[in-house]
């Protein structure tokens, strides 16, 4: 499995931000265009609309994808480790409650 930093992270999270941003701004563009006037102009937005459309459903894929693997890697691991697993979840809930519990 493919381990990803938080940066990389953080950039796909905001390519998905600004794809879905462009998919807003176009079909706003699409609806002042009016149904009317759909000339052009219109037809150039509708295109770049559903050319935005697909991108945004090809990276909602991919980060559901992501999403699978990672669930299916971390569930595979506590069968295999339930005891460490369970430490693990232990130590972190007694270090966040001593952190919180801090004056």
């Amino acid at each position: 499995m493919q381990n990803r930093s938080t940066g990389e992270i953080e950039e796909s999270t905001e390519r998905l931000l600004q794809d879905l941003k462009a998919v807003v701004h176009d079909g706003e563009e699409l609806l002042k265009a009016g149904a009317a006037e759909l000339s052009e102009r219109g037809m150039a937005a509708r295109e770049r609309l559903a050319a935005a459309l697909e991108v945004a459903k090809e990276t909602q894929r991919k980060l559901q994808d992501r999403a699978v693997a990672g669930a299916k890697a971390t569930d595979k691991m506590i069968r295999e480790h339930p005891y460490e697993s369970v430490g693990i979840a232990f130590g972190i809930g007694m270090l966040l409650g001593v952190l919180v519990n801090r004056k």
